[in-house]
């Protein structure tokens, strides 16, 4: 198993202090969060007894980031979880919510590649906006020298669309002059 593989092995000693085993440092309830958010699985044993104390401590963390405002757990779900200590229904609960954060991962991981998928489809309105730029400045008359890479137009095209511009506007006064009266 490769060493990423596997679990981060954390020894609780009897100061109840945390001990990284890779890095041979402490580490706090912080740490070990980021750990986890990082992807790495986390195994937090007693150096004296040997017991696993993995589930008591990721508990401990969820407790401390609810106290602190940021709040996941909606107090009706809290509700009945601690319901389920106390029927029928506790062999059925883990398997639930295994199987609800499971379908959770993957719809989370599906989203993330359809966003990553449509970045072609961004380059494309981006390409599009361009030649929207570069449509408007043609329309507005941009000078050589301006932004763009356009082609300066010969003078005498110029001229002839500017009369026919204004031969149009005339037109539109006139149309619009009539509608008035």
């Amino acid at each position: 198993m490769a060493e990423s593989e596997k679990p981060l092995l954390i020894k609780r000693y009897a100061s109840r202090r945390l001990y990284n085993t890779e890095t041979s440092d402490y580490v706090t309830l912080e740490d070990i969060a980021g750990f986890i958010r990082d992807g790495r699985e986390v195994k937090i044993v007693d150096l004296k007894s040997g017991d696993d104390l993995t589930r008591q401590y990721l508990l401990q963390i969820v407790a401390e980031h609810e106290s602190k405002g940021q709040s996941v757990l909606p107090i009706n779900v809290l509700t009945d979880l601690v319901r389920s200590y106390t029927t029928q229904a506790t062999s059925a609960v883990p398997q639930f919510l295994a199987a609800s954060f499971e379908m959770f991962r993957d719809s989370q991981s599906k989203w993330f590649e359809n966003v990553n998928s449509m970045n072609p489809m961004a380059k494309g309105f981006e390409a599009m906006q361009a030649q929207q730029e570069a449509f408007l400045k043609a329309m507005t008359g941009a000078r050589p020298g301006e932004e763009g890479d356009k082609p300066a137009q010969p003078a005498s095209e110029s001229k002839e669309d500017l009369e026919t511009i204004k031969k149009q506007l005339s037109d539109l006064q006139a149309k619009l002059s009539k509608l008035d009266k």
